[in-house]
């Protein structure tokens, strides 16, 4: 029988069998014919398949993102700036993140500077910002 078994597959792919079996269920692979054997055998092209969805989800892409993608590699017509699209929209969402993240930096910065360091949680300005953004409510 030619072909790669599942744990096969996911050795040469560098990842776990769950892996394969998460992205055949998103639709990212295709899931072999089961032969009478009952041994599903994957081409060995797929072992790239599945580095090639790794690599892009290290990018950043999302496993939809990363479906449109393996869409545009199996056609014909797919220009490369489609793909550029899709990374100029990936650019801009890591941006928005980065943004977020710096003001998450700046204001935990200002908080833990204000911090007498020691002594009552009633005077940690951390805890006081966490407690009255939370309204102060008791939870039971």
């Amino acid at each position: 029988m030619k072909g790669l078994t599942i744990g096969a597959l996911a050795r040469a792919a560098g990842v776990k069998v769950e892996t394969i079996r998460y992205y055949e269920r998103r639709g990212l692979l295709r899931q072999p014919v089961r032969p009478e054997s009952g041994y599903r055998r994957y081409p060995p092209e797929t072992a790239k398949q599945v580095r090639f969805v790794k690599s892009a989800q290290g990018l950043g892409f999302s496993l939809r993102e990363i479906q449109e993608l393996l869409f545009l590699g199996s056609g014909t017509q797919a220009d490369c700036s489609e793909v550029l699209a899709l990374a100029t929209h990936k650019i801009a969402e890591v941006e928005g993140k980065i943004q977020a993240l710096e003001k998450i930096r700046s204001a935990l910065g200002e908080l833990a500077s204000q911090c007498p360091r020691e002594g009552s949680l009633s005077r940690c300005p951390i805890w006081e910002r966490l407690e009255s953004e939370a309204g102060g409510k008791e939870v039971r």
